[in-house]
């Protein structure tokens, strides 16, 4: 009989665009329907992830924080002084300035850690190696130039490809608010061999219609997206 808790790995990439301000979560793990624990994101606010033996209350707890102008550092405070289980989970957060705070309890399992850096955290837990989070360090770093989506989107494909977890992947998600108020990015491949790759699948296909769904919104009018895009030459 395995042991619970080694069902609990996962590595999560939370980041803020330092042009626009756009905010969001790529993660990946290897149970089923990670996007409906791991990532919370609003705009304006911030983002929070939280994982290993998830706790996804945090996930609001934390947003509902850095909305009453706590900044990351105080928020995280917080939330592990509610927690009596906080040494079981790992949880990180952005605020809307970019400042950034995570935690990875004493009891997630190697490899386990985070990374700090400027408006973006990434971090995981039961990983094959500290490569994972490196990998994703370095993408998301190397890629400064393309939109906050595509980052978070190529870190995980990173992360992955530098070994991921033990016993591999089997869900991936995506969430990503701007400028309005609702996100603008959010995906979920829910039940993959290779989550990730499902998740650049939908990514790929969703991301041409977003500036369409950015128009619709205000202006019902325009038409099926077929249409907009042949009226916009593409």
């Amino acid at each position: 009989m395995r042991e619970f808790a080694i069902e609990f790995n996962t590595f999560t990439i939370l980041g803020r665009c330092s042009r626009s301000g756009a905010l969001g979560v790529a993660t990946s793990t290897g149970e089923m329907a990670v996007g409906s624990r791991v990532p919370f994101v609003k705009t304006g606010v911030g983002a929070v992830a939280t994982q290993a033996l998830t706790d996804p209350r945090h996930g609001p707890k934390g947003i509902a924080l850095l909305e009453d102008g706590l900044p990351a550092a105080e928020v995280l405070e917080k939330l592990a002084a509610s927690d009596p289980h906080i040494e079981a989970r790992q949880i990180a957060v952005v605020d809307a300035e970019g400042r950034t705070a995570a935690r990875t309890g004493s009891e997630n399992r190697d490899w386990k850690g985070h990374h700090e850096g400027d408006g973006f955290v990434a971090m995981g837990n039961r990983l094959t190696s500290a490569a994972t989070v490196e990998a994703m360090v370095e993408s998301f770093l190397s890629s400064a130039d393309v939109a906050i989506e595509e980052r978070l989107v190529r870190a995980i494909e990173a992360g992955r490809d530098a070994g991921g977890q033990h016993g591999g992947q089997r869900s991936a998600a995506i969430k990503v608010c701007d400028d309005l108020d609702y996100p603008i990015v959010d995906l979920r491949a829910d039940d993959y061999d290779d989550p990730a790759a499902e998740l650049r699948r939908l990514f790929d296909t969703y991301a041409p219609r977003i500036p369409y769904y950015r128009v619709r919104a205000a202006d019902p009018s325009i038409g099926p997206f077929y249409l907009w895009k042949e009226a916009q030459g593409l």
